[in-house]
């Protein structure tokens, strides 16, 4: 009977693993726990930051270095940490919308050996009316070099990114204090550098929330992504 059990078990097990990636799902729903419930909360403009570490099923057919496919997927979990994080879905979902991946460009610089440490840093760069354009680095663990970089665009459907923003950017954070929670200015672009002003007793110059200028390398991909539609609009 209990060999019985076990085989079902086991046969259930390799099901799933033959029918979905089970390994993606858990570890999305651990990242989802993990920034909702135990990491601290973060304000939108912020850089949020996740670890990884290369390991044996990250490698590619060489065997000493990470799988160019693997960064991809290691966006997708540092991107679930920020949004939880920062109420961005939250935000979204609550005005009626929803978000998928638009496009993403990535490149690489240098090679991700096997186990070793690394920290995915991924912030808002730039947004419009329709889309968010995120950018993640890959740092590397002891010298923090630059692996690789992507340029990744949310696009937001049935809700306007503005308001969105406008919500996330006027909900400001409470800061612990000796005297109390104090809440970061409208015009402040970090908690984190508020923080440590505040801490330290210094002079807090706030920089302005206002939406950042378009990067040059954001506007030729955009310009990119409009001549290549274009011309796929035109093969139909």
């Amino acid at each position: 009977m209990l060999c019985t059990a076990l085989g079902i078990v086991l046969g259930v097990l390799v099901g799933l693993y033959g029918l979905f990636e089970l390994h993606y799902f858990l570890r999305m729903c651990l990242c989802v726990v993990s920034a909702r419930f135990l990491k601290k909360r973060m304000h939108i403009l912020d850089t949020g930051t996740v670890m990884g570490l290369c390991l044996t099923n990250d490698i590619d057919t060489l065997l000493y270095h990470m799988n160019n496919a693997r960064y991809l997927r290691e966006i997708d979990f540092a991107r679930v940490d920020f949004y939880e994080r920062t109420s961005l879905y939250r935000t979204i979902r609550s005005k009626g919308g929803s978000v998928v991946q638009g496009a993403t460009t990535i490149r690489y610089r240098r090679f991700i050996r096997p186990f070793t440490r690394f920290t995915i840093s991924s912030r808002i760069v730039y947004w419009d009316n329709q889309s968010i354009f995120m950018e993640h680095r890959f740092l590397g663990g002891t010298d923090g070099f630059i692996h690789c970089i992507a340029l990744c665009r949310q696009r937001v459907m049935q809700c306007s990114v503005e308001d969105v923003m406008a919500t996330l950017l006027k909900s400001g954070i409470s800061l612990p204090s000796s005297s109390g929670a104090k809440k970061l200015p409208s015009n402040t672009t970090s908690s984190t550098e508020f923080l440590e002003k505040v801490e330290t007793g210094g002079v807090v110059e706030a920089p302005s929330l206002a939406k950042p200028d378009l990067p040059p390398e954001v506007a030729k991909w955009l310009e990119w992504n409009d001549i290549s539609s274009a011309s796929l609009r035109s093969e139909c």
